[in-house]
């Protein structure tokens, strides 16, 4: 039994105040601090326009306490013409990381995902991330060979 017992579910606003912190977390992670307000606004966008933009899952303990999220954007794959997930970002607190709290959200996306019609749900990591790494191999899921690029707008 992982710690979270269940209680993962799409973040609602009254979240908010629990959810950016970990957001910043995440963000701190990867060395990148676009500040609470630019985070709130991203999460405030994501739950006016589920439908559209995609949403963030947030998984709580057995005491309530938010432990982790993940965020979904829906996109198109014209290689299949399907609609799909993508997970941009899955972040575990570090003390529950291990409990299988990762893995329960990787799941819950999926079956969110699934229930709202989408073909696939795809996710990346840094290179250097070998601990996602190892989770992500772990899943039922196939590791892709594509080289991705960003360009700075």
């Amino acid at each position: 039994m992982t710690s979270i017992d269940g209680a993962i579910r799409p973040a609602q606003p009254a979240d908010l105040s629990e959810l950016v912190p970990l957001m910043e977390a995440y963000c701190g992670f990867y060395d990148t601090a676009p500040g609470a307000a630019a985070l709130t606004v991203l999460a405030q966008s994501l739950l006016a326009e589920p439908e559209c933009e995609g949403m963030q899952m947030l998984a709580r303990d057995r005491h309530g306490r938010a432990v982790g999220f993940a965020t979904m954007y829906w996109s198109w794959d014209t290689t299949e013409a399907v609609r799909i997930a993508i997970m941009h970002d899955l972040y575990v607190d570090p003390e529950v990381r291990g409990t299988g709290v990762g893995r329960a959200l990787i799941e819950a996306c999926g079956a969110e995902a699934a229930r709202r019609g989408k073909g696939r749900l795809d996710w990346q990591t840094a290179p250097g991330n070998v601990r996602a790494q190892r989770l992500y191999d772990a899943v039922t899921a196939d590791r892709s060979t594509w080289v991705c690029y960003g360009l700075a707008l």
